[in-house]
């Protein structure tokens, strides 16, 4: 799954201007860290957070997914992403093993707390600029309309991954495999698509009838569609072109296309129905993705099934995969996103994105559908991001 089509908090905040000093440097979540420097840090005894324990029915899904994170490490494949920092791949599994065990048998915050300190190491990511702010958004499983076939209004495919596409360890985008062996860069989004460079070549998985929701199923990376031949038909992530990612909403604020209220998945598709010209702006994301028929699902990046308000998505290349974290944050009520609720529960790091590409960034899985895009398209808050590690 490539999540999130949110993104970093985008207006400089410039009170120190009033008062005739230098203004206040805009938070950069997407900057990465030097080279070397951890995501991780250990925390201090005196500043480990209070840690909640989720109702009867949120504990349940949690435990779940943690089963579905043990499938995934269980794998002799999985070990090559590890270890990350202390987070061996051996103790990844026992700590995953031994959260399952405190869920269920915890009786109240207080036990579950102390037990915490007794038996877990706590880590927390570093953030953006090392303060351990992070900026949490959402993402979520979208539901359009679609046919198998090119006819009538759907006339905008989803594409299986292209066989010239070269990956690299765990799927990394690397290029193009050109005829001679040697790997050079995809061509961008507006190549391929005025180009036609897929045509032809019976990649086509699905025709959609609307740009921007083709668009919007690329940067989700999962969408279940509502074939016009009746039934339904689930897709998910299967790779991308080495480009990178870049904000189409940013660029449209930016440019005064819109307004910071319209910088949602409901505002942008207004946006574009009622101004088809500036569907060019989607070329400014160079990035492609590529799409296989699932059963089931929707899949993360871990290839396991990702659970609504339990999966979180994060830089794969910093975090260990599958791992139990704590996320401490804010997330919307509605779809105005002008009532917030506390967010502060325990996650598993099951998926990643395009944008999603640094320590200072997390994205919340919200689900399938209406209510989930309406949630996750105004999700933007900052936070904190807690690793648990067993104690060796």
């Amino acid at each position: 799954m490539m999540p999130s089509l949110l993104f970093p908090l985008l207006a400089a905040i410039l009170a120190g201007c009033c008062r005739g000093g230098a203004p206040e440097m805009e938070p950069d979540y997407d900057r990465e860290l030097p080279p070397g420097t951890p995501a991780l840090e250990l925390v201090p005894f005196g500043e480990i957070p209070d840690f909640d324990l989720p109702d009867a029915a949120r504990r349940g899904e949690i435990v779940e997914a943690i089963g579905r994170s043990l499938n995934y490490l269980r794998k002799p494949s999985a070990k090559a992403s590890y270890p990350v920092q202390a987070f061996t791949h051996e103790r990844a599994i026992r700590t995953l093993e031994a959260l399952r065990e405190l869920l269920g048998s915890a009786e109240d915050q207080a036990a579950l707390q102390q037990a915490i300190l007794d038996r877990f190491d706590v880590y927390r990511s570093v953030g953006w600029d090392g303060s351990g702010e992070v900026l949490y958004t959402g993402y979520y499983s979208p539901v359009f309309d679609a046919s198998r076939t090119r006819a009538g209004p759907y006339r905008y495919p989803l594409y299986r991954r292209p066989p010239d596409l070269a990956l690299g360890e765990g799927g990394s985008p690397m290029g193009r495999r050109l005829a001679d062996g040697t790997v050079g860069p995809y061509p961008t989004r507006r190549q391929i698509e005025e180009g036609h460079l897929l045509e032809g070549k019976d990649l086509e998985i699905a025709w959609l009838r609307d740009p921007f929701e083709a668009y919007i199923v690329h940067v989700q990376g999962s969408a279940i569609l509502r074939l016009s031949e009746g039934g339904e038909l689930r897709v998910g992530y299967h790779g991308k072109t080495d480009r990178s990612y870049a904000s189409v909403a940013e660029a449209l604020l930016r440019s005064g296309k819109i307004t910071k209220k319209q910088r949602s998945l409901q505002g942008m598709r207004a946006h574009f129905r009622a101004h088809p010209e500036d569907l060019s702006y989607l070329f400014l994301n160079e990035s492609y993705v590529f799409f296989t028929e699932s059963q089931g699902g929707p899949f993360g990046s871990i290839n396991e099934r990702v659970s609504g308000y339990v999966t979180l998505a994060l830089d794969r290349n910093l975090f260990p995969r599958g791992a139990a974290c704590f996320a401490d944050t804010q997330v919307p009520t509605d779809a105005t996103g002008e009532t917030l609720r506390p967010f502060r529960q325990f996650m598993l790091n099951q998926d990643t994105g395009g944008a999603i590409r640094s320590a200072g960034r997390a994205d919340i899985y919200t689900g399938i559908g209406d209510h989930a895009e309406a949630i996750a398209g105004q999700a933007q808050q900052v936070g904190r991001l807690y690793f648990l590690l067993l104690k060796e």
